[in-house]
Order: structure tokens, then C-alpha cells, then sequence
């Protein structure tokens, strides 16, 4: 069967594996795409017979790294055949963090972790998150106090300890932060960006710049009770900027 051309983005499901030939390695790639409310899942196998490629994933990649591959996609000839991706180009595009980085020096993959340690540098990254949040002077009006800790400190760890002083809207801020990533599937980029297509954008530019001001507002204004209708331009005021009156009603 012939070959399609593709380009795939996915994660190193696992370390890859020297091929048969010296300069060849394979490994898995899990791809998804998903919605709010579905995600799913593939998990490609991908070889390549180039060198320098089998050498990076053999010895630079590790599992958890955002990879696009390009190349050629083999389909099965039979229904109980598998799928196969032969690459030819390999392009990063996030790196999972060293889980041991003393393993670059011993030349292990061994992702076993100190949990005090972990959670420390958990801490310390939240904490600078959160200094650069509350830097600002919490001004006039009452403050919320945050506290980060580790669990169980009596005493000691204390070096680990935070506190912030935080106004209601950077509490907002942060709150909305946190919907947004519990909203995100987990197998989506980490860095939760959306990169529409270029038709998309364009099929959303044409939609906005074919909405009349005009109609909206009478729209608004025939769904609004007659004593709420001057409040309601004023709003639409706001937004958009000052409009007659479609209905002549003096606000």
C-alpha cells in the first residue's frame, strides 16, 4: 500500500529502542485529539532509518517530550495489521523536565526522585509564581493573606514556608488561572496555546466584521423590559463606543 505524507505531533510514550540495523531505532507516539468533553487517544509505532535521528532519539529524548515527526504513514493491508510511521524529520517541542538530572552524569534514565525534594522545588517554583503576582502593594481596602507550605512542618522545612498578601482581584486572577488549566485536558500542550489554521481565522474575522452595530443593538433593546432599556445602551456605550438610539429612546 502506498505511503501517505505526514506530520504528527504526540508524546515519547516511552524510552526508544535501538532497531536491527545499526542507525535505526523505533519508538511509540502518542497522539491525540480531543474536546472539552472527549479525548482520544492513538499510540503510533514509528521507525527511521536515518542516522542522526535514531542517535537524538536513543540518546537525547526521553519520555513525556513533545515531538513532531514527519514522514511516511504505512497503513495495514489487512484488518489486523498494525500502522506504521517511518520518520524522517524530527522537530521538539517541549522537553519534559529531568526528573533525576544526576543521571546526564551517570548516563542512567532512572526517573526515581527524592519526594522532599520534589515537592521543595514544587514549592519553590510556586513561590516565585506567586511573588511576581503579589509584587504590586496590595492597596487600600482589605487584603487576603496566602500561605504555602510543606505538610506536617513543626519546626522545621521552615525555609519552605510563604506567605502572600494578595488583593480580591489578583485572588480572582489567580482563581481564573486555575479553572482554565483544570478545563484543559491533560494530553493537550502544555502550554494550553490553541493554534488556529489560517481558514479559521479567517472564517472568525469574516463572522465579526459582518456584525451590524444597528441590528445587534435593536436586537438587545426588543429583548430588554422598557425601564432596563437605557441602562442597556449604556452598557452597549461602553463597548462599542457611542450609537444613536435605533428606537429614539432618550437614556
Amino acid at each position: 500500500m502506498e505511503a501517505i505524507p505526514i506530520a504528527l505531533d504526540g508524546y515519547l510514550a516511552a524510552d526508544a529502542e535501538p532497531g536491527t540495523r545499526e542507525g535505526t531505532a523505533s519508538w511509540r507516539l502518542t497522539c491525540s485529539a480531543g474536546t472539552d468533553h472527549l479525548i482520544e487517544e492513538a499510540v503510533i509505532p514509528c521507525t527511521t532509518v536515518e542516522p542522526e535521528l535514531a542517535h537524538a532519539l536513543l540518546t537525547e529524548r526521553q519520555p513525556g517530550d513533545l515531538l513532531r515527526v514527519t514522514g511516511h504513514l504505512t497503513l495495514p493491508d489487512t484488518a489486523d495489521g498494525a500502522i506504521r510511521l517511518h520518520a524522517e524529520a524530527l522537530e521538539v517541542l517541549w522537553e519534559a523536565p529531568l526528573l533525576n538530572p544526576d543521571s546526564e552524569a551517570t548516563g542512567t534514565t532512572t526517573t526515581t526522585t527524592d519526594p522532599d525534594a520534589d515537592r521543595h522545588s514544587a514549592i519553590a517554583a510556586l513561590a516565585e509564581a506567586l511573588t511576581g503576582l503579589a509584587q504590586s502593594e496590595p492597596g487600600p481596602g482589605q487584603s487576603i493573606r496566602l500561605h504555602i507550605s510543606p505538610t506536617g512542618v513543626l519546626g522545621t522545612g521552615l525555609e519552605h514556608c510563604h506567605s502572600f498578601n494578595l488583593t480580591p482581584d489578583q485572588a480572582r486572577q489567580l482563581a481564573d488561572r486555575i479553572d482554565a488549566l483544570n478545563c484543559c485536558p491533560r494530553s493537550e500542550h502544555p502550554d494550553g496555546g490553541i493554534a488556529l489554521a489560517p481558514e479559521t481565522l479567517a472564517d472568525l474575522t469574516a463572522l465579526f466584521a459582518g456584525i451590524d452595530l444597528i441590528d445587534l443593538t435593536n436586537a438587545v433593546l426588543k429583548a430588554t423590559r422598557p425601564e432596563r432599556r437605557p441602562a442597556a445602551i449604556h452598557a452597549m456605550d461602553d463597548m462599542f463606543g457611542n450609537h444613536p438610539d435605533p428606537d429614539g429612546t432618550d437614556p
